[in-house]
């Protein structure tokens, strides 16, 4: 089985002091739709909790078609869906349903187990439609990646906002300064929504250790170096972390605290243990998961076990 571990970056002479790495990511077809993974990727699995990390779009759908994620399960982390153009219509096992919009913050606990489908609503798809946004995954820690599974969601309105020269925000998750999200987090983690005018001047907050930004459009200087749209900038921890707009920018903020110990992640599972993914593989081959009422006629295959099935 090939398991996904945290490698070591490339020589730090290759990089500008203070970074880390800078990321390119992968594009990956999800079905009728593109998205651009950042993490995990070879040399870095994990920015503080954050371990997966897909931007979807932008992309355009026309009348009659959309987004067809089926029913499928996750165990040890949570989903953090976050729109900035279109709706997705997300149900799960412990019953919710509802429409995710631009601005909204949907947050989904797996714990030891949940199932969860996203798909573009029947109305929408009667005429052409656009999705982009982010859908991270965050590994739980230890305490709670074998707990009962949760879900919160935090309408647009309700997201804390900030404000400094030239900078508007939206905290999703954490703590800048003053500034609180109305989110509780279980683990250290700062999740942030920032627009910049050009020349304006942010600075990472320094009581966070790993930190990372992630460019939705226009271009920034760091570390005496420039990067574009798409690019994840990872900053050492320690270094100060400041970043200016070359141009007008939007870029999510992301970090936290290093993980609790390594984290294991194969298919839709995350976890500090090997054999609790196994188990829970076996569990979704053998149908043992929960449904998803209103969406339990269909579901995503496991895909080929990397090891014997010894409950077959």
């Amino acid at each position: 089985m090939s398991w996904m571990t945290e490698a070591e970056p490339d020589a730090k002479r290759q990089r500008p002091e203070g970074i880390d790495i800078a990321i390119v990511p992968r594009t990956v077809d999800i079905g009728n739709f593109t998205v651009h993974r950042a993490l995990p990727a070879e040399k870095k699995q994990m920015v503080g909790p954050f371990i997966f990390w897909d931007q979807m779009g932008p992309g355009d759908f026309a009348a009659g078609r959309g987004v067809d994620v089926r029913p499928h399960p996750h165990i040890g982390l949570a989903t953090l869906t976050y729109l900035f153009a279109g709706s997705l219509d997300h149900r799960d096992s412990l019953g919710n349903t509802l429409r995710i919009v631009p601005g909204d913050v949907n947050l989904m606990y797996a714990g030891a187990g949940i199932v969860h489908s996203e798909r573009t609503g029947e109305d929408v798809r009667r005429q052409p439609s656009r999705l982009f946004g982010i859908q991270s995954w965050l590994a739980q820690p230890r305490i709670h990646e074998e707990g009962g599974p949760g879900f919160s969601h935090v309408e647009a309105e309700d997201i804390t906002l900030f404000e400094d020269t030239g900078i508007r925000g939206r905290l999703i998750l954490g703590q800048i300064e003053n500034v609180v999200s109305p989110l509780p987090a279980q683990w250290q983690t700062l999740y942030a929504d920032i627009e910049l005018v050009r020349g304006a001047v942010l600075k990472l907050p320094e009581d966070v250790e790993e930190r990372a930004v992630h460019i939705v459009h226009g271009r920034i200087d760091a570390c005496s170096a420039d990067f574009g749209e798409g690019r994840m900038v990872v900053f050492r921890p320690g270094s100060e972390a400041i970043v200016t707009a070359r141009e007008k920018t939007r870029l999510m903020l992301l970090g936290g605290a290093p993980m609790d110990g390594p984290r294991y992640i194969w298919w839709n599972f995350v976890s500090s243990s090997v054999e609790t993914i196994k188990i829970a593989a076996r569990e979704w081959h053998n149908q043992k998961f929960p449904s998803v009422p209103g969406d339990d006629d269909e579901f995503i295959p496991l895909p080929d076990l990397p090891f014997p099935d010894d409950d077959s």
